[in-house]
């Protein structure tokens, strides 16, 4: 570990090992969790009505560990149409660490030497696409999001207080309560496009 690192952990002040990959087991208070993340930068990238929905619906194709023991959640990329990537972990924290992976692994988002913004003015350049969660949303989550740059985050629960305000302010569309036949939008409803519009 080098020092800049070292120096960070010690900042944090956790108190206690976490046993998933939330970041907030053991900190003194909800400032030492948020990081100086920049903006996902706005892009053409938008999702229709019908392709949340269906975002949503295509996540138990995905789940089949979950399928063996109903007690995981699931963390999907969707992309040009359909899941491109999923992976599943009894933590919904490690589920996206996971994905985050896979999306490197694939190209699917580039590595950045540094996720902190050098001045008020810095974006994150988005990836085409939109991460679909089983679980329910968090600050945390939000803030993987965006360190992944995705411009549309889709999950079947509900989100927190503090992650629609985050969500809001990194420039992320947040959609919650996915179902088959309704979703609700908390933030940056301009990507949502109606279905005559051609979507990417």
């Amino acid at each position: 570990m080098n020092a800049v690192a070292e120096a960070r952990l010690k900042d944090r002040r956790r108190t206690m090992a976490g046993p998933v990959g939330c970041g907030l087991c053991g900190i003194d208070s909800l400032e030492q969790a948020l990081r100086d993340l920049p903006v996902v930068a706005h892009s053409d990238f938008a999702m229709t009505p019908a392709q949340i929905k269906g975002a949503a619906l295509a996540l138990p194709g995905q789940q089949a560990l979950h399928d063996a023991t109903r007690a995981v959640h699931c963390a999907a990329w969707w992309a040009d149409g359909g899941i491109r990537l999923a992976r599943e972990d009894v933590g919904r924290h490690n589920a996206l660490d996971k994905l985050a992976g896979a999306m490197l692994r694939a190209g699917a988002v580039s590595v950045r030497a540094s996720t902190h913004p050098t001045d008020g003015n810095a974006h994150r350049t988005p990836v085409q696409g939109a991460i679909v969660l089983t679980s329910r949303i968090s600050i945390d989550l939000v803030q993987k999001v965006a360190v992944i740059g995705a411009p549309i985050l889709i999950a079947v629960s509900s989100p927190t207080a503090d992650a629609v305000a985050l969500a809001d302010a990194l420039g992320i569309t947040l959609i919650a309560q996915a179902r088959q036949d309704r979703f609700d939008v908390f933030t940056h409803t301009d990507r949502i496009a109606t279905e005559t519009e051609h979507v990417r």
